[in-house]
């Protein structure tokens, strides 16, 4: 072959080659280093607690062979961490006892189909009480309180059927609540009796919800529920103020649970139900509530139906943040999700699934409530699930008295909070050189621990870099899930720090190392 045809061949296969190279170093990310500033001296809102709730299934698994509950307790509250330092749970800093209406005394004449959706009462039909029910429940509960979890909260679906409307834990029309003004007292009464009851068994209320989704009808039998009026929630509460006074309970009164956050801050297609934050906290209402002594100053709210698309998501937290500035010093809770609906498109709430997609959906909307709309606390639906939805932590095969277990990235993900924000934590400011899309980053700053908690959530397809200079440190550690670890540990020896792709990391400092 020709010298000079060599030298051509020799040319084009070292432009290949750099071309080749060019294209990798675009596609690995990595090459890319964003670098992140904490600012402690920036606080936003306090962090009350991080939750998750006992419906419906810890009435049967409570009740599984020890050795079974045993490790799904350890999962949802343990704080202890492995020989490799990894965290053997994600350690909940509140647990939600769900109250029950007596659905589950009444059995099929419930209507309810699914028994795994009905709820024992602690009251007899004679009024007296039996705190020997919800055994599974207390057993949790007790579970979580051996633990650590300081924050018992109990929530009612429905009053008791002995004080509804039809007897039932379900709404006859869904246009009319399902109690009436003359059993408010009774309502009242029952609820305080049964935190006054548990904590003759040890376990200490801190909060009582009284209702829950007030804005949808409950009409189906699908589950316990009822809806509620603005007016009524008002004239309720005062009665139900007035009965923990009298008994001296120490439990603040958690209000409204509304279905979806935007009737929290207007009316929507729920004239009457929605638009609580001026109807109970504002003075110049008919419905203010905001003075009562044990109401506490903080506003309850869900986040379905309100995550998709990216805008709206945004858009709504943004909209409730500001309706929250309005009454000084009032929080929001986040204080149920699950993923529910078709979410435009970008994930499907129908079908369980392990994997760290849905975790990620889940890590979206954790940092976005807590980042965008100031949410103090954040509270998953159903700690362990039965079903085929994307509704669980844990999920286990639908069997009453035993069953295998399954964890979900879900949990993990929750980990990434719940684990290391601890109450007293305060949200702040943290910025970004690089705005790349696909990373979403909060920071914390606890008091408690004298640590700064970083979490930082990438979306994208490629790992990321990220520098944070200002706390390096021989403390630093990091706490990885993705589709291959869940919190796994790791000490971080300088201040660059890779964030896999498809991942949630968070980053811990010692504020004075």
């Amino acid at each position: 072959m020709h010298k000079r045809s060599i030298y051509r061949i020799f040319i084009i296969l070292l432009l290949v080659r750099f071309s080749c190279l060019g294209q990798s170093s675009v596609e690995n990310a990595t090459s890319i280093v964003c670098q992140i500033k904490i600012d402690t001296s920036v606080v936003y809102q306090n962090i009350d607690n991080f939750g998750a709730s006992d419906a419906w299934s810890c009435q049967f698994v409570g009740l599984w062979p020890k050795s079974k509950k045993e490790k799904i307790a350890s999962l949802l509250f343990s704080k202890e961490v492995d020989l490799d330092g990894n965290p053997k749970g994600i350690g909940l800093s509140l647990w939600r006892f769900n109250l029950g209406a007596g659905s589950s005394e009444q059995a099929e004449k419930s209507d309810i189909k699914d028994e795994w959706r009905r709820a024992e009462s602690f009251l007899n039909k004679d009024g007296s009480y039996n705190f020997q029910k919800q055994k599974g429940q207390v057993w949790f509960a007790q579970k979580a309180k051996d633990y650590g979890v300081d924050q018992l909260l109990l929530f009612s679906n429905s009053p008791p059927v002995e004080f509804t409307k039809n007897n039932k834990a379900y709404s006859v029309s869904g246009q009319i609540s399902n109690l009436h003004k003359s059993e408010f007292q009774n309502f009242a009464t029952y609820l305080t009796n049964s935190a006054i009851g548990l904590e003759k068994m040890g376990l200490k209320v801190d909060y009582i919800s009284p209702l829950n989704e007030p804005q949808w009808d409950w009409a189906d039998a699908g589950q316990e529920g009822t809806p509620f009026w603005n007016h009524e929630i008002a004239d309720f509460v005062k009665v139900l103020d007035s009965e923990i006074t009298k008994k001296g309970i120490k439990a603040k009164i958690d209000i409204t649970e509304a279905g979806q956050i935007n009737y929290l801050s207007r009316e929507d297609n729920r004239p009457g139900r929605g638009n609580q934050i001026t109807e109970f906290f504002n003075s110049e209402s008919k419905n203010f509530i905001g003075n009562l002594p044990n109401l506490s100053h903080t506003i309850s709210g869900h986040s379905y139906f309100t995550t998709s698309p990216n805008q709206k998501l945004i858009k709504e937290r943004e909209t409730l943040f500001e309706s929250l500035k309005a009454v000084e010093g009032l929080k929001f809770w986040m204080s149920e999700y699950c993923i529910l609906g078709d979410n435009n498109g970008e994930i499907e709430g129908n079908g369980r699934d392990l994997g760290i997609d849905p975790a990620l959906y889940m890590a979206k909307v954790i940092h976005s409530d807590l980042a965008i709309a100031n949410a103090s606390a954040w509270h998953w639906w159903m700690a362990i699930s039965p079903y085929d939805y994307k509704d669980g932590l844990i999920y286990i095969d639908k069997n009453k008295e035993d069953g295998n277990f399954y964890e979900s990235k879900m949990l993990w993900v929750l980990g990434n909070y719940s684990r290391f924000i601890k109450p007293g934590s305060k949200r702040v400011k943290v910025s970004s050189s690089n705005k790349n899309s696909s990373l979403l980053y909060s920071a914390y700053h606890s008091k408690s621990t004298n640590e700064i908690i970083t979490v930082v959530i990438n979306n994208g397809e490629d790992s990321q870099l990220i520098d944070l200079r200002n706390h390096s440190g021989k403390s630093l550690r990091t706490y990885t899930t993705s589709s291959t670890s869940n919190l796994a540990f790791e000490k971080v020896s300088n201040s660059t720090i890779k964030i896999p792709k498809k991942s949630i990391v968070t980053i811990i400092k010692n504020s004075k190392g």
